[in-house]
């Protein structure tokens, strides 16, 4: 038996390579195969090495390292991390220049001859800083490898015309995941069946000495795995109810899209704090990297319940369907993000929220909480007053790199997250009420991603798409709908799907369960935002200022560090107190800081009750946000 459903994962790994292949067979054979070569034996060092063994023809050539990464939404291929750039054919060592004005380009020049090209280099991966690729992968103890980082292709072809032979070599004792298909192992090298450069950059792999593997899906045809490669072996040691919360989590989306398209899907999680945490989609795995004690406690379990969610969802909404200008040929096209609105915003809904909740990794409480949080922020943003959502989606590969100092006033690539959260599910509720109750915004995704089941091939769509999906639901001036929200600015946030769902913003005097998980593993402080208008970590460092808000008016700034509250030495809970005092004290609350060498007294006028995020139920209405997060049923 277990031979059979090797051989039949194998088939339907080979299926979809075919599929993704079959555009570029049918106007003549790919180019390649080049022979990849990686090694990562020397990775607890921070070093990549790759050797590409590449087909070439006499006169020049310029190889390409991919600067746009599908999923990071902007430039921001790592080529700092590439060095020891050498090519050679016959023995013989061939130059190279780079280009003067795309730095991610390198020109040669093949002599007479020359049937290939082997080229040599080292990726060397950060130690600190950076974002997605550019951010830390190894430790002592594993390594994430996404394959953008050891690639370099050439000019003038689509990357699905392109076919890689990819071999890899690990440390002595560690394992793999990956998506990509294992043709055989000796020891320490894996040689992978050959695949098309588009999909290779589309398949992270992790590696490491402590792994552990959970099957999602026992029984089912097409298999989902869990892959975990851990700081410590008991960091990975889940328990069977949260194995089960994920096994969920695959039965809800297929409740919910009515498809799926991948052969087989891997989870790849790295639960390490030497590492860069974030997720990143792909087609058929998720590069997912969080902290060691994420399934340790249940406040941290808490915090991680949307990330498996939303990466998974952009199988279906990002990957699968994908906005058709963020959809480029190679990895040197400029990608165009505004309707990151959808591809990350609608993910954000189903992904991080209603998946998440559905699935049970989070409870409804738990989700109602966090969407208080967020839309509280979001509502007292003065940056919306100059800047339109959909601005923050053309500019976010400025903003995904942006300081977050004043982030407030200038607006984050988050926005679009969070407030795409709230505008999907403005449009849920509106659903619901304009169907009474007949149809919902499942209607929509099932759908719009419930097409072409079991393809792997990209299917693109415009805003017109959209609009045309909805109206299709239930006729409605959809377009006026988006035009409102994305186009225009206001004062403050979308929160027309709260109220419909039943619920309202408003603000208690204690922190919820969410709030407080946040408050003591971020180690920072949530009342003094809504209060003072102070960003705070819990040793006093002030990390953002509401613009005209209570300490901005007074003078104060990102980048201080608060000392004392009214001649008493800081600590979170002499804040608190303070602020609680401020009620029935007519004077200010005296601030002392310490600004760059200086010490410094500011006195903020503020009169009020600490304030935490909460929902609260409208009286007599329908509850549809709890509708919306209960488990869809088979």
């Amino acid at each position: 038996m277990k031979t059979v459903m090797r051989l039949r994962w194998l088939f339907t790994a080979l299926s979809v390579l075919l599929l993704g292949m079959v555009s570029s067979w049918a106007q003549g054979a790919p180019f390649g195969p080049v022979k990849l070569e990686v090694s990562l034996t020397q990775a607890p060092q921070h070093i990549f090495r790759a050797t590409e063994t590449m087909p070439v023809q006499s006169g020049p050539l310029t190889l390409y390292f991919p600067k746009f990464i599908p999923g990071e939404h902007g430039p921001t291929g790592p080529i700092n991390g590439l060095a020891g750039l050498v090519i050679t054919t016959g023995g013989r060592r061939i130059a190279w220049h780079r280009d003067a004005v795309d730095m991610n380009a390198f020109h040669v020049d093949i002599p007479a001859g020359a049937r290939q090209i082997k080229i040599h280099y080292d990726f060397l991966s950060p130690i600190g800083g950076g974002r997605f690729t550019e951010g830390v992968s190894t430790t002592p103890v594993l390594a994430d490898l996404e394959w953008n980082q050891v690639v370099l292709y050439p000019e003038s072809l689509p990357s699905r015309d392109i076919l890689y032979d990819p071999t890899l070599v690990i440390p002595a004792g560690w394992h793999y995941a990956t998506a990509l298909t294992t043709v055989s192992r000796n020891g320490n090298v894996i040689h992978f069946a050959p695949v098309t450069l588009n999909n290779l950059v589309d398949s992270p792999l992790i590696t490491g000495r402590y792994f552990k593997q959970y099957n999602l899906s026992p029984g089912d045809p097409v298999h989902h795995y869990l892959d975990i490669v851990a700081q410590f072996p008991k960091a990975a040691d889940l328990t069977p109810k949260t194995v089960q919360h994920y096994r969920n989590l695959i039965v809800q989306a297929q409740r919910l899209f009515h498809s799926h398209h991948y052969g087989s899907y891997h989870f790849l999680l790295t639960l390490s704090n030497n590492v860069a945490h974030f997720g990143l989609e792909h087609h058929q795995s998720s590069d997912d990297r969080t902290g060691a004690d994420t399934f340790l406690s249940p406040r941290t379990t808490m915090l991680a319940a949307g990330l498996l969610p939303h990466e998974y969802t952009h199988s279906w909404n990002g990957k699968f369907r994908r906005p058709a200008e963020l959809w480029q040929s190679n990895f040197q096209a400029p990608e165009h993000t505004g309707l990151l609105w959808v591809y990350e915003g609608l993910t954000a809904y189903y992904g991080s929220m209603v998946l998440a909740a559905r699935s049970h990794l989070d409870t409804a409480k738990a989700a109602r909480q966090r969407l208080a949080l967020r839309a509280a922020y979001l509502n007292i943003e003065p940056g919306r007053s100059w800047r339109p959502l959909v601005d923050t989606t053309v500019a976010a590969q400025l903003l995904y790199q942006a300081p977050t100092f004043y982030s407030n006033w200038r607006r984050t690539a988050g926005d679009f997250y969070s407030e795409g959260t709230l505008m999907w599910l403005d449009a849920d509720t509106l659903i619901r009420r304009l169907t009474h109750d007949r149809k919902s915004l499942d209607n929509f995704a099932s759908q719009f991603y419930g097409i072409d089941n079991g393809s792997y091939l990209t299917v693109t769509y415009t805003y017109p798409d959209i609009v045309a999906a909805l109206n299709r639901v239930v006729p409605y001036n959809w377009n006026g709908f988006w035009h409102q929200l994305l186009d225009e600015t206001s004062t403050h946030a979308p929160l027309a799907g709260i109220v419909r769902g039943g619920w309202k913003l408003t603000y208690g005097s204690t922190p919820n369960a969410y709030e407080k998980a946040l408050a003591a593993t971020r180690h920072m402080m949530l009342a003094p935002w809504f209060t003072l208008g102070l960003q705070l970590k819990n040793k006093g460092v002030v990390t953002d200022v509401l613009w005209n808000g209570p300490a901005f008016k007074v003078g104060m700034a990102p980048g201080m560090t608060l000392v004392a509250v009214d001649g008493e030495h800081f600590s979170p809970a002499v804040l608190k107190r303070a602020i609680q005092a401020s009620v029935a004290d007519a004077g200010p609350l005296r601030l002392t800081v310490k600004n760059q060498g200086r010490v410094e007294r500011f006195s903020v006028d503020y009169h009020g009750p600490l304030k935490y995020p909460k929902l609260v139920r409208i009286k007599g209405t329908p509850d549809y946000l709890d509708q919306i997060l209960a488990a869809k049923k088979g």
